[in-house]
């Protein structure tokens, strides 16, 4: 960091996003006291609503759009954001979601995180509107996390030791500390781990892309940090009700395993997935059908975004 406040942009990737980004835009002043705020760039998938307008309104910010001209997918907003900035001139790129709004002082609080040797990822605590806490912490993927999910469900998996991938302990929410990936609504990364991680994967079009990224900085020897001091207020929850994007999350949880792992491990990760997806199913669970049949009968249709 150089001396004075850590110099940070904001990147917000929107795709019909209009009832949301206002309150999002809303939020960084005072979540942004305590840093210099150097850009707000707003990269536009090419929405069908007033998505870009607001951005392009937006007063008492430094916000620069860009359209995207295609809804290519959250990895390709990214780094279109990027590449509309100079990384020589910041400290740290913050990532997040349209549907989310900082509380006061959450980019300062982060930056600091950033300030610990080896640190290349800051995330913070994630809240919904009503302040319950999301579990947006994470292990990394393995065929006996995904048998036990499939079997128990995540959260009571999650209770079990480190039997499950998502962190489900209230008082490992309490502490700061590192952590293997988290969810990628709000995360704040250095300059230095930017340049030397590189772009994001775009062949994620949506979902994994977050998980892909951290676990490709931690093979570079950056540390994502959890702070639980900043906080983030995320509203989220599309790929839960819908049929299409549970299809999406579920499929390219199976190809990110598939480029890490061996054909062997794969296929116990595949098997382990479609299980659990094939219980749901069973019981009742609409987002969980369109998750088999996905799995089953990979579609070309996956590999683009709705709309």
């Amino acid at each position: 960091m150089t001396s004075g406040p850590p110099r940070v942009a904001i990147v917000i990737v929107t795709y019909n996003s209009a009832p949301v980004l206002g309150g999002c835009l809303a939020s960084l002043p005072e979540g942004a006291e305590g840093v210099r705020l150097s850009a707000v760039v707003v990269v536009d998938n090419a929405s069908k609503d007033d998505s870009l307008r607001l951005a392009e309104q937006a007063t008492g910010l430094p916000v620069h759009p860009v359209q995207v001209g295609r809804n290519a997918g959250y990895a390709a907003g990214v780094n279109a954001a990027i590449a509309a900035l100079d990384l020589h001139e910041l400290d740290a790129i913050f990532v997040m979601n349209p549907d989310c709004r900082l509380r006061p002082g959450s980019l300062a609080a982060l930056s600091k995180a950033l300030d610990r040797p080896g640190t290349g990822i800051a995330v913070p605590r994630l809240v919904s509107t009503d302040g319950v806490l999301h579990h947006s912490l994470r292990r990394v993927p393995a065929v006996r996390r995904a048998l036990a999910e499939a079997l128990i469900g995540g959260r009571l998996a999650g209770r079990i030791g480190t039997l499950g991938e998502m962190i489900v302990d209230p008082g490992h929410y309490e502490r700061p500390g590192p952590a293997d990936w988290a969810t990628g609504a709000a995360m704040l990364i250095s300059a230095a781990a930017l340049t030397e991680v590189g772009p994001w994967d775009e062949s994620f079009l949506l979902y994994s892309e977050e998980t892909e990224y951290a676990l490709r900085a931690a093979d570079e020897g950056w540390t994502l940090w959890y702070e639980p001091a900043a906080v983030v207020e995320h509203i989220g929850g599309e790929a839960k009700t819908s049929p299409m994007l549970a299809a999406l999350l579920t499929v390219n949880r199976v190809r990110l395993f598939r480029r890490r792992r061996g054909r062997i491990a794969t296929a116990g990760f595949y098997l382990a997935v479609l299980l659990g997806e094939a219980m749901r199913a069973a019981a009742g669970r609409r987002t969980a059908r369109a998750s088999v049949v996905a799995l089953l009968r990979p579609s070309r249709r996956l590999r683009t975004l709705p709309g």
